[in-house]
């Protein structure tokens, strides 16, 4: 064979091979990761609204195309979570998002994931665990805000129910213990029944109603999630004054302070607590460090507490929240609906149907968190922390001023 002529076949069958390289380097999918939501217990509208942000989020392009998203509901028992997180690793995660059952009990189970190098972001509950991410509320003033803006509307004496979520929940602990470090400087406040509603609006009435039947004489009541269930309560008890309540963000509970009928029967209160978009913003964070576009240093991770008066509930004409509305009518979603679930700068992919269905905004991309976004949260013994001391201003006021002296 003539050299030239062989040195062009060469070359030719090097270039041939070289694009059908490129063409299939090209035609070959972007790498899945695998992600795991955990879920510690289930059926209230708190946990399937946070889990449908999450679930919308993945499908939304360009999370689509790289993200393989399995849930797992552990329960309430803690060592099934912790148990539950040891399978995920041995399944190949790369990476797990977790709503966690206790601050404490399942640092083992992550501290081992984090050594396989599986990163771990929690939402709204926190552990102590300091190879993960906790993104949260907790100390940004629910419980103190709302415990003193009752204090000031009973000038400082009265019969007080509170209503907490899940015994052993760090979100649980935080709340108590913000409520109680106001209520405890004044005398005249009583705590006369105390009760776990599970953040469930069926529950919380239920209990509620037991505790209505053996103190009638309640002037207020402190509550966490699933207080429309604590005006439920109160209606249904047949009384006709009605006491202030304070509570998070279910869409019954903003419509019941917007209802002037219930106003002049006494029903006031303070519409706070977690925020529902405290998992999207986690699972976008988390998917920013997962693929290298970000480095995250801060274990813990504050979000911003929502705060909306009795007399700035709106409700919403549409499925936004445009011009101040922050409710929707009854119509649109049910009374056990967390409406705190957009925020037009850390998820502008989310909509209502998110919330409600968990799935994407037709013709939404995922967008970019400002490079700014993450904020540092307190360090609580216990709660968010193993050795460290908490600051002594945690449970200052932000929100509300003491207008009564303890």
């Amino acid at each position: 064979m003539n050299f030239r002529l062989f040195l062009k076949t060469c070359a030719l069958a090097l270039s041939t091979a070289a694009v059908l390289s490129g063409a299939a380097h090209a035609q070959t999918p972007p790498k899945k990761f695998k992600v795991y939501l955990s879920m510690s217990y289930s059926g209230n509208g708190y946990q399937t609204e946070t889990s449908n942000l999450i679930k919308a989020l993945a499908a939304t392009p360009p999370y689509d195309k790289l993200v393989e998203l399995k849930t797992v509901i552990s329960g309430t028992d803690v060592q099934a979570q912790a148990a539950a997180y040891q399978s995920m690793v041995s399944a190949g995660a790369d990476a797990i998002i977790t709503f966690p059952i206790s601050a404490t009990g399942l640092n083992r189970a992550i501290h081992e994931a984090c050594e396989k190098h599986v990163l771990v972001y929690t939402y709204s509950g926190t552990v102590t665990e300091p190879c993960a991410r906790t993104v949260s509320y907790i100390t940004a003033g629910f419980a103190p805000n709302t415990a003193q803006w009752l204090v000031n509307k009973l000038n400082g004496k009265g019969n007080v129910f509170i209503d907490r979520g899940v015994a052993g929940n760090s979100v649980d602990k935080m709340n108590y213990d913000g409520a109680m470090s106001v209520f405890k400087q004044y005398p005249g406040i009583k705590i006369v029944a105390e009760y776990y509603g599970m953040w469930n609006s069926q529950t919380t009435q239920q209990e509620t109603a037991k505790a209505l039947a053996a103190h009638p004489d309640v002037d207020a009541i402190f509550g966490e999630n699933g207080e429309d269930g604590i005006v439920a309560a109160m209606l249904a008890s047949g009384q006709k004054k009605l006491v202030p309540v304070t509570g998070e963000n279910t869409n019954g509970f903003r419509l019941a302070l917007a209802n002037p009928d219930l106003r002049k029967r006494g029903l006031d209160g303070i519409s706070s607590g977690d925020p529902i978009n405290v998992s999207g913003y986690a699972f976008k964070l988390m998917m920013e460090e997962l693929t290298g576009k970000r480095k995250v240093t801060v274990h813990n991770i504050e979000y911003p507490l929502p705060w909306v008066p009795a007399d700035k509930v709106k409700v919403c004409s549409g499925d936004k929240f445009v011009d101040g509305c922050n409710a929707f009518p009854s119509t649109r979603v049910p009374d056990s609906f967390n409406t705190e679930v957009f925020d037009p700068v850390l998820t502008p992919e989310l909509s209502l149907n998110s919330a409600l269905n968990g799935t994407p905004t037709p013709g939404a991309t995922i967008q970019p968190l400002p490079a700014d976004v993450v904020k540092q949260a307190p360090d609580v013994p216990g709660v968010n922390c193993q050795h460290c001391q908490a600051p002594a201003d945690l449970f200052k006021l932000t929100k509300v001023t003491a207008t009564v002296k303890p």
